[in-house]
């Protein structure tokens, strides 16, 4: 028996990116179809499909010189690297290229002529362009015609997995409408929808998920949860409050906030590292163990303290101030030199680390692990802190030490309860006064 004929291949020298504002200078048919393709427009694209391209599933063999930077040894190329003119070869179809760019009478128009939703030469179909563009029409008229809402790319991923900003909920409703699997693992890193949705502080994408049966405590290949993920991808300011987002509604769905990844990091100690205050604030009001050792003995007050020269315009001393407050482990008294070498561009953090202890006996070396500059910039601290070296400390920070080794880890709890003024409840929590007395 004879084989059926394959696609028809057609091959494209594209020597620049063809986009809408620049299309291609086409001469050949296949060139005018392509940019017709590209640009959306429908007149041409059905002019070349009654006269050349019965046959819409045919397959783009495009090939492109670009400039890459590559970067090279030292002794080759310098310090840098260097631009190379790289070759690339690219599989597409009409759907996908149509798709791609979000133009949906043209999709409609090759569904019309029977374009399969499903082919995907290029490692992506149809449907996994239109969803990583946003493109909700276009991915509703493929759903329509029978795409595949769980078929995997080339890379691992379905549909669901590319729907990674806020213009693609659209999207990402319809898919699991269609039938999208919300628990589909990506093949190299295990990742679910959800996870996706946590690692991009998407609250409306992890909610769908939820609602639609997704697993809370789903881990990826490093063992992470969506909840790991989420405390571990909150590194900027502006980003905490989608992120803190994320947590509340994963947290309402019973995660757990002390499942650990291949390290054995809570989502506490990735907060920690972050210096996310809410974060971490949020996680000890829910449970979160305080003093959680990871697989290389480090609590979460030590994550904090790792990072804190790195974080502060995110005020990472009142991290500090709240895992204490909660019942933290204190740092060993004998390593407080490493502590202030580490920190010493925070001193709000040695004020409070220092606080927390009755009294701390302070060595003359420690003078020496601080920069002159920074020294000089907080020079009323660190003149009051070095002032404390052959000092016993006051009656009145005493009684704070009393008070807080009483009420142990609810200090945060019962300290505000005290018939005391504010200030002085404030002094109790080991809020930064600027000087040590």
């Amino acid at each position: 028996m004879d084989e059926l004929p394959g696609p028809v291949i057609e091959k494209l020298q594209i020597f620049r990116k063809v986009e809408s504002e620049h299309p291609l200078m086409a001469h050949a048919p296949a060139d005018k179809y392509y940019t017709a393709l590209v640009t959306g427009d429908l007149r041409n694209l059905k002019v070349l499909t009654d006269k050349y391209y019965e046959d819409v599933n045919l397959i783009f063999e495009i090939s492109k010189n670009e400039l890459e930077w590559q970067v090279k040894s030292l002794a080759s190329f310098g310090l840098s690297g260097l631009w190379s003119l790289e070759y690339k070869r690219e599989l597409t179809t009409p759907l996908c290229i149509t798709a791609r760019n979000g133009h949906t009478a043209c999709v409609r128009h090759l569904l019309f002529w029977r374009a399969d939703p499903n082919m995907a030469p290029g490692g992506q179909s149809a449907l996994h362009e239109a969803c990583e563009g946003g493109h909700m029409d276009c991915t509703e008229l493929l759903l329509e015609h029978r795409a595949n809402p769980n078929l995997l790319s080339e890379e691992g991923l379905a549909p669901l997995h590319l729907c990674t900003n806020q213009n693609t909920l659209g999207c990402a409703k319809l898919l699991v409408k269609y039938g999208a699997m919300v628990d589909l693992p990506s093949e190299e890193t295990q990742e679910t929808p959800l996870h996706i949705a946590a690692k991009h502080g998407l609250y409306d994408h992890a909610l769908l998920y939820l609602r639609y049966g997704a697993s809370v405590d789903r881990k990826n290949s490093r063992e992470e949860t969506a909840l790991s993920v989420t405390c571990g991808q909150a590194k900027e300011q502006a980003e905490q409050g989608s992120y803190l987002q994320v947590c509340r509604l994963l947290v309402t769905y019973s995660a757990d906030v002390n499942a650990t990844d291949e390290e054995e990091k809570s989502p506490l100690h990735k907060a920690c590292r972050n210096a996310s205050h809410t974060l971490v604030q949020f996680l000890l009001q829910n449970k979160a163990d305080v003093n959680a050792i990871d697989y290389n003995g480090a609590s979460p007050l030590s994550c904090s303290l790792q990072t804190a020269a790195f974080k502060q315009q995110l005020r990472p001393h009142l991290t500090v101030q709240t895992l204490l407050n909660h019942g933290s482990q204190k740092i060993w008294p004998m390593a407080f030199g490493k502590v202030l070498k580490s920190c010493a561009s925070v001193p709000e953090i040695i004020e409070i680390l220092f606080n927390s202890y009755s009294q701390v006996p302070i060595s003359e070396q420690w003078r020496e692990a601080i920069p002159e500059e920074i020294f000089q910039m907080h020079l009323s601290f660190y003149e009051s802190f070095f002032m404390l070296s052959c000092t016993p400390r006051c009656l009145q920070h005493l009684c704070r030490c009393a008070i807080r080794k009483k009420f142990g880890g609810k200090c945060h709890y019962l300290i505000p309860l005290l018939p005391v003024p504010k200030p002085l409840q404030n002094y109790l929590l080991l809020e930064p006064e600027g000087i040590l007395l």
